[in-house]
């Protein structure tokens, strides 16, 4: 028998699921001794709603809620600073996120820095933060892109550029998954974020760096829930089952990927966004294609095992790339960089900011030159 290496697997501590489980957030935190909490959301969720049935059940609990709602996607630093300002001026000793990836990931940054005299700029890299956040809650209202369960946070740290925090005390203290918050996601954004999801998942699974058993285990479970939800939750948002195990399945796939890390698809979307402001599940799906074909010398052995994972009609490599594409089609995604406004003159400059995500293309099976790069990007335009 062959010896299996050694390798560590970290998750969050403590995970509740529970449909409507948001309007008994009071309870589910009875046990936290400060009760002054600041939330972590958009515009959007706060003004729609959303959050009101959890701000009830916290105030009937005691909680004195500040609730910071400026937050957007692919937050720039300056949001997280306002945020830390905002929980400072209400003496806040708990933060809770409550939205999709960016309000988690500003959470996490809010935690330590409101409990810490380091500058932000000091954190990016691997294991830079020093000592203790405040208690961390978070609570997503997407199903894709499993930041409550990661200790990583990405920040637009110039016009273009996105740099990532990644440290042990990202990890929350305790997650909610409340399936009943997805209901509302529009067909568009829940098949970007379940495509993002799905990636997640893909990219553990075949990574160069940190692949293990465990986060093999929960990137097959992962992809087996998400692919076999995707379409009906984009048609039917309302589909219970279909929301609860998109939501179930994200989270599995972060904690799969929080541990045996991303690779060229995340490399090549993160440009997107900085450039484009395409939504990051959106860029991921755009890049899925052509990076699946461009691994496939290396990767094809674990495609063909996920194959079965996705019930694809040719239990071979080449069949797991025409399923995955063929789900993408099905969910309504656009599926061409020129259909998300990408213009052609700009594939170089592109692929020349991929080339920065050193980390991430340090995990993909296959090499990824600046070349290889801009052939990627053309693929898909």
């Amino acid at each position: 028998m062959q010896q299996r290496q050694s390798f560590a697997f970290n998750t969050v501590p403590s995970l509740l699921v529970e449909w409507n489980g948001a309007a008994r957030l009071g309870e589910i935190l009875a046990d936290w001794p400060d009760r002054s909490l600041l939330i972590v959301t958009d515009s959007f969720l706060h003004e729609s709603g959303v959050l009101e049935p959890a701000k009830a059940s916290l105030s009937a609990a005691g909680y004195r809620v500040t609730v910071f709602d400026q937050v957007v996607a692919d937050p720039p630093e300056a949001l997280v600073l306002d945020c830390v300002a905002c929980g400072r001026a209400a003496e806040a000793r708990a933060v809770m996120g409550f939205g999709g990836g960016s309000s988690m990931d500003v959470a996490k940054l809010a935690a330590v820095l409101m409990n810490s005299d380091q500058d932000l700029a000091e954190l990016y890299g691997i294991g830079k933060v020093r000592g203790q956040r405040l208690p961390l809650i978070q609570v997503p209202t997407t199903a894709g892109t499993g930041s409550e369960v990661t200790n990583i946070t990405i920040l637009t740290t110039g016009e273009t550029t996105k740099l990532g925090v990644v440290a042990d005390q990202l990890y929350a203290d305790r997650v909610l998954l409340d399936a009943a918050l997805t209901c509302g996601l529009p067909p568009l954004h829940t098949a970007a974020t379940g495509i993002d999801a799905m990636v997640h998942a893909i990219e553990a699974y075949t990574s160069l760096h940190k692949k293990n058993l465990l986060s093999d285990m929960f990137a097959r479970e992962a992809l087996r829930l998400l692919s076999a939800n995707l379409i009906t939750a984009c048609r039917d948002g309302q589909n219970r089952a279909a929301r609860e195990a998109m939501l179930l399945g994200a989270m599995l796939a972060g904690q799969a990927f929080a541990n045996a890390p991303v690779a060229a698809v995340h490399a090549l979307a993160y440009p997107l966004g900085g450039r484009f402001h395409i939504p990051h599940g959106l860029s991921n799906a755009l890049m899925l294609g052509p990076v699946l074909r461009h691994n496939m010398a290396s990767a094809a052995p674990l495609y063909t095992e996920l194959a079965r994972v996705v019930a694809a009609e040719r239990e071979d490599a080449a069949g797991f790339v025409d399923h995955m594409l063929a789900l993408m089609d099905a969910s309504g995604a656009p599926r061409r960089l020129r259909e998300a406004g990408v213009t052609e003159d700009s594939l170089p400059v592109l692929a020349s900011d991929a080339m920065l995500q050193t980390r991430l293309l340090a995990n993909n099976p296959v090499p990824v030159t600046e070349a290889d790069a801009l052939a990627l990007y053309r693929a898909s335009f």
